[in-house]
């Protein structure tokens, strides 16, 4: 029974390792393979290479304009006379009279959110522990947006890394060519803020729109620009408000469709909330134009025909993939703050090919010289060991890819480490072997207590190298996570290789035949 469930795993795993060298296309193609199998890393498939800062003092800028609303809300609800509510240089400060004060000092302690600086005139700034919880938040909500755009399924960058680097950085790994790069530069430009505004008035630039309002902007109107792709030329110029009639921050679904004539555009759709709100902006304003405006740039802004209630179309000047890009933003969300490129490395995809061929010959030349030794040294007990790891190869190629791990060429490092380690445990088993035979025991007793007496000696030694694995993993970036991946597979199945396949070969035979000698 046992060795019929070894077998089932070896021959699992050994399936999903052998369908790393079936081509891509012939895997997607035939139902006998899985889609999925190992992803490799940048250097070793050639890609860009991205470290973006992340400007987390302006998450601490919003927070505290946030709160500063939020308390001169508080004041008007209670009816208190204030004479103003100021944000500035990361505090807040109440100006007004004694009660004003009081009020304000009495909310900063309910709140838990700020800590009184002064006290004429008041000043809050944000607690340590509260701007802690602010950065930390804003991180997760960059690498969440991130994540969805550059490596969503449908439309981003597939086989794409984004993960955290440091408390202020996100590191991100695009392989491919520049189209790729191209289009992920795009989708790190936009912040994703959608705006809906009703227009008050159209010119073609911006000197003419001015001309018609005497020189000067309306009281609470701003300009909003459409402009061509390729030269940034000014098509058209926008009167709007200042404030947004609707955002975007009510959208549930952005996809691509097309129009009648087969031009791309984007349909989004709002929730329940959103719809309502919707609904009352076109009802309001039917045969008046609408600005579709993505991060203060307008896409189009149709004239409002009849009432809309949760469903829209953004038609603009864009291709199917310009499309499909600006359709991936909107789904993905807003980032909550700019990100910077801090550091950029490209790798090209020649250099990548030549490192995965000098990564398989070492681990070709390390297998064979190994299986040498043993075979050499250890005479017929050599051969299992080589089986062993030959097999142990096929277990650790098919975890990687059950959990589809990303392959580096240091990760090529850990597989080649790991060949060497998977015979160490062989080597102190056989000594063990050996050094019982020598005391007189009969070869079946001998192999018994040779695997029982090096048991604790290789999960002692192979433990601490996995601890070592794992800190690696959790504090490394990049490819020394992948190395500390693969090493601590490989421990795991040299292990089980070791003390499992190798136990079951030496009790297929000599097993309980009554042999005399045993080559070892």
């Amino acid at each position: 029974m046992r060795a019929a469930s070894v077998a089932v795993l070896v021959l699992l795993l050994g399936y999903l390792a052998a369908a790393n060298f079936v081509p891509r296309d012939a895997r997607l193609a035939s139902p006998l393979w899985p889609d999925n199998g190992l992803r490799l890393g940048l250097d070793l498939q050639g890609g860009i290479h991205w470290v973006l800062g992340v400007q987390l003092g302006a998450a601490e800028r919003h927070e505290i304009d946030f709160q500063r609303g939020q308390l001169e809300e508080y004041l008007r609800e209670e009816q208190i006379a204030f004479e103003a509510v100021t944000a500035e240089e990361g505090q807040i400060r109440v100006l007004g009279g004694e009660a004003a004060q009081s009020a304000a000092a009495e909310w900063v302690g309910d709140s838990g959110v700020f800590q009184i600086v002064s006290s004429e005139p008041l000043t809050l700034a944000l607690d340590e522990s509260w701007q802690d919880e602010v950065r930390k938040r804003a991180m997760e909500q960059v690498l969440e947006v991130l994540r969805r755009r550059i490596d969503d399924p449908a439309q981003g960058i597939p086989e794409s890394v984004v993960t955290k680097q440091g408390d202020d950085a996100v590191l991100i790994q695009i392989p491919g060519g520049q189209i790729e790069r191209t289009r992920a530069r795009e989708l790190l430009k936009v912040t994703g803020f959608l705006e809906f505004k009703i227009v008050k008035d159209v010119a073609a630039t911006q000197e003419l729109l001015l001309a018609k309002h005497g020189g000067t902007l309306p009281p609470g109107t701003t300009l909003a620009f459409e402009r061509d792709k390729e030269s940034d030329r000014v098509l058209q110029a926008y009167l709007v408000g200042e404030k947004a009639d609707l955002t975007g921050d009510y959208l549930t679904d952005a996809r691509v469709t097309f129009d009648n004539q087969r031009r791309p555009t984007v349909s989004f759709q709002f929730n329940s909330q959103g719809g309502e709100l919707f609904e009352k902006l076109t009802s309001e304003n039917i045969d008046q134009p609408l600005a579709i405006i993505l991060d203060q740039r307008v896409y189009s802004a149709p004239n409002i025909r009849s009432t809309i209630r949760s469903r829209g179309q953004i038609e603009g000047r864009f291709t199917a993939q310009e499309a499909a890009d600006l359709a991936t933003v909107l789904r993905s969300g807003s980032l909550s703050v700019p990100v910077v490129i801090e550091e950029e490395r490209t790798v090209g995809p020649a250099l990548g090919r030549d490192s995965i061929d000098r990564g398989i010959f070492a681990a070709v030349v390390s297998l064979a010289l190994t299986v040498g030794f043993c075979v050499v040294y250890y005479r017929f007990s050599g051969i299992y060991a080589a089986a062993a790891l030959l097999i142990n190869m096929f277990l650790l190629v098919g975890v990687l890819s059950l959990f589809r791990a990303t392959l580096t060429l240091p990760g090529l490092g850990g597989i080649v480490l790991t060949i060497g380690m998977a015979v160490d445990a062989n080597v102190i088993i056989f000594e063990r072997i050996r050094e019982e035979l020598q005391a007189g025991k009969t070869p079946r007793a001998a192999i018994g207590t040779g695997f029982h007496r090096a048991l604790w000696t290789i999960l002692d030694a192979n433990l601490t190298t996995l601890i070592t694995a794992l800190v690696l993993y959790e504090y490394g970036t990049g490819p020394i996570k992948g190395f500390g991946v693969t090493l601590a597979v490989g421990i795991v199945t040299s292990v089980f290789a070791a003390l499992v396949i190798t136990r079951l070969f030496f009790e297929y035979y000599p097993g309980n035949r009554p042999i005399e000698s045993l080559s070892i």
